[in-house]
């Protein structure tokens, strides 16, 4: 690429030029929410929610159970349509060109699994619906979050840390660009926040952008470069 550009020497105007090239791809804008709006019955869950979201960034969402985080995570992942305004994902309106974002993984809620099955043949029976990735991918996702892809374990025999290891490698599997993570640290120990904090930098330096709710002012310190709060359906402050 360098010698495309450049030739065989690079001088200071030519590296500025490509470092350039290289801002320009991090402030790609990857989801557009505009004036969110939705309410269950009389309840009003998101209210005139706006908020954009660049590419290569850890973006952090705080608030009390019920401010409506989940809700929030859920429309962007089209699970929940907008009685009003507009989430734009890659470019695709969610509810109007597209039922659900392609190429986003996500933890909402607590994942759940086969209980009968191992970690391996889990994420195995969630690759065969979309057939994007190899059993040599699934494995590797596995590993990436310190667990054993050989073990011949059930799920159901896990303990609730080593689960949540699990949602991660679902939702890592496929390589997505965006993650959507909603308390992705739940039920894990010390060592496996500190782990799985490295793998979600990780993860950033590579150039996915990752939106994650936590409840943590650590996890949200360490790992986050912009931090929106959330209160009975507001972004009340940024």
């Amino acid at each position: 690429i360098l010698r495309c550009l450049v030739g065989s020497e690079m001088c200071i105007r030519d590296r500025v030029y490509i470092e350039c090239i290289g801002d320009d791809l991090m402030n790609e804008l990857v989801i557009s929410i505009k004036n969110a709006y939705k309410k269950f019955g009389e309840q009003v869950v998101l209210n005139d929610v706006s908020l954009e979201i660049y590419k290569g960034r850890i973006y952090g969402i705080i608030g009390r159970n019920g401010s409506g985080k989940t809700v929030l995570f859920k429309s962007i992942c089209g699970f929940i349509l907008l009685d009003s305004g507009e989430i734009t994902v890659s470019d695709k309106v969610i509810g109007k060109d597209v039922d659900m974002p392609k190429n986003v993984g996500l933890i909402i809620e607590t994942p759940g699994f086969l209980k009968d099955y191992s970690a391996y043949w889990n994420l195995k029976f969630l690759a065969d619906l979309n057939k994007k990735i190899t059993n040599d991918d699934i494995k590797n996702a596995i590993r990436r979050v310190g667990l054993n892809p050989e073990d011949k374990k059930a799920v159901g025999k896990y303990s609730l840390g080593m689960r949540q290891r699990l949602g991660i490698a679902q939702a890592i599997m496929e390589n997505p660009d965006i993650l959507v993570l909603d308390e992705p640290f739940n039920g894990l120990d010390k060592k496996g926040v500190t782990e799985m904090r490295s793998l979600l930098l990780q993860m950033k330096d590579e150039g996915k952008t990752i939106i994650m709710a936590s409840h943590s002012s650590e996890d949200i310190d360490i790992l986050c470069d912009e931090v929106y709060e959330m209160e009975a359906g507001k972004i009340v402050r940024e």
